[in-house]
């Protein structure tokens, strides 16, 4: 795939979602980091559900402390892993607040440094958080980035450097989540909607092969 073709790809993706963004729902870093946190094979649905009653109840690591571990898992018990996944969050509101003030660090050493905190994590929360123009590729980029060719690699890392290499710094920014978006709704992993697809015409994955 050629420069020419990867800009009228993110063009399209532009002028369809000129303003795209995560579907989590957050108000502040802090909500987004534990989102993200919560969201590790979960559905986007399934953590705001969760998290909506749980932010409302601690939308600060003082807060969440205050629950206590017990407390959080009362709302977290609905998401898979939620024991783990809910004293990351307690170890991760102790470090907040020994080592930042109570505030999400813009680091990407900071970050990976919390507990269940990896770099695709760290990558959402610099982007979304801080706008920072990084790439946090999850399973569903990971997918469109090889199918469509726009950045093909073996593991995450590698389609994580050729996507930030390949794409015009123009749609850096928002490539994260116009690349996600369109691998949850179109370039579906079992059955890709390749009929109304947006790039279809620019895409190097052979429709015919389609079951």
């Amino acid at each position: 795939m050629n420069k020419a073709i990867r800009q009228e790809i993110f063009e399209r993706f532009r002028a369809e979602n000129p303003h795209p963004t995560t579907e989590l729902n957050f108000r502040s870093p802090f909500e987004l980091l534990i989102a993200v946190l919560l969201s590790a094979q979960a559905t986007d649905v399934g953590v705001n559900k969760a998290t909506e009653k749980l932010f409302a109840a601690a939308d600060t690591p003082q807060a969440m402390l205050d629950l206590g571990l017990e407390g959080v898992m009362s709302y977290t018990q609905t998401i898979g892993l939620y024991k783990t996944k809910s004293k990351h969050i307690m170890q991760t509101c102790r470090i907040l607040l020994e080592r930042h003030n109570g505030e999400v660090p813009a680091d990407r050493e900071a970050l990976e440094a919390l507990p269940g905190v990896g770099r695709k994590t760290a990558n959402v929360v610099l982007n979304t958080a801080f706008g920072m123009p990084v790439m946090a590729v999850d399973t569903h980029i990971f997918r469109v980035s090889n199918r469509t060719r726009i950045a093909p690699g073996k593991n995450v890392r590698e389609v994580e450097d050729k996507l930030m290499r390949f794409i015009p710094k123009e749609f850096l920014m928002d490539a994260h989540h116009w690349l996600i978006l369109h691998g949850r709704y179109t370039c579906k992993a079992l059955k890709p909607q390749c009929g109304g697809c947006l790039i279809q015409d620019l895409c190097e994955y052979p429709a015919k092969l389609i079951p």
